[in-house]
């Protein structure tokens, strides 16, 4: 038999006064007395029959259980809050709430949203950036970016951009620095590469035939954004990703020196739940971004044929 459920309001309080170690700045955000605090949290407690407090002096401090508790609760409390933020949204007309990374939204959706606002003046869209999985169960999100092999459970998958690596530099690097006219002159040039991709430099020199190159010499970034802007400021050498850096190329404030261009198993997908699959607002979005993935594509394979 499954155990009952505890008692709301002493719960919603047990969450603040957790959160904050404090009753009396549990009593401020609920608008209650911290005696009133007191009085629910001891409520919980004879319900669950544990002590979830330790009161030392004027302070107050969680218990093992109390810590426990806390911590399988804040899912919990986050999985509400996303069900409550959605109920009330209701049927209203709202933005697509999209999830991407920093750098594909920087380097390639929003040089396009452009064209999707004249084609679709009236929809509007929210961006979060982040390298953060998207959990729609959790995260205010509609639809995300997201890099991998498209496998992951519950969603919705669609193939939107591949990734080949391609050493790019600044223009200018190639008049005044040394020779980069093959892979091993990389030796003398400083490579430039991110936190978050950092087997890229690897995979590439090995593909090169040049694994004799350190890859992990050179600037480290703390994001792929950050080592695109070096490589324009003509501080040496980014790994970039093709996709990403294609209309740096094709306006030759980037070059790419050397091949091959080195594809790897992962790509960008577009993925969204289940449960949005016929949303309208989605559905619009889902195939403009489609739609300018593939015209880009065929485009770079007329340019390269």
């Amino acid at each position: 038999m499954s155990a009952r459920l505890p008692p709301l309001n002493p719960l919603r309080t047990f969450e603040a006064a957790a959160r904050h170690l404090s009753f009396t700045r549990a009593a401020r955000e609920l608008h209650v007395t911290p005696g009133a605090v007191s009085r629910q949290v001891m409520v919980l407690e004879e319900f669950l029959g544990a002590r979830l407090f330790e009161r030392v002096n004027r302070e107050v401090r969680l218990t093992a259980v109390g810590q426990r508790y806390l911590d399988d609760l804040r899912e919990v409390f986050d999985r509400i809050a996303g069900a409550t933020h959605r109920a009330m949204q209701g049927t209203r007309d709202k933005p697509l709430h999209i999830w991407c990374p920093m750098t594909f939204a920087m380097r390639w959706l929003v040089p396009r949203l452009p064209a999707f606002h004249a084609a679709h003046p009236g929809r509007d869209a929210v961006f979060t950036t982040s390298l953060k999985p998207v959990d729609f169960t959790v995260h205010d999100a509609d639809v995300a970016i997201r890099m991998g092999q498209g496998d992951w459970p519950g969603v919705i998958s669609r193939f939107l951009v591949g990734i080949e690596l391609v050493p790019v530099c600044r223009p200018r690097l190639l008049q005044s620095g040394p020779p980069l006219k093959q892979p091993r002159d990389l030796a003398h040039h400083t490579l430039q590469q991110s936190v978050a991709r950092p087997d890229y430099w690897r995979i590439w020199l090995e593909a090169a035939g040049a694994s004799d190159i350190d890859p992990d010499r050179g600037l480290t970034f703390e994001s792929v954004s950050l080592a695109y802007q070096a490589a324009l400021e003509g501080l040496g050498v980014a790994m970039g990703q093709h996709a990403l850096v294609a209309d740096d190329l094709a306006a030759g404030r980037l070059v790419a020196p050397l091949g091959p261009r080195v594809p790897i198993d992962n790509a960008f997908y577009l993925i969204y739940p289940e449960r949005l699959e016929h949303d309208a607002h989605l559905c619009t979005f889902r195939d403009w971004i489609l739609a300018a993935a593939q015209s880009d594509e065929a485009r770079r394979a007329s340019q390269a044929g």
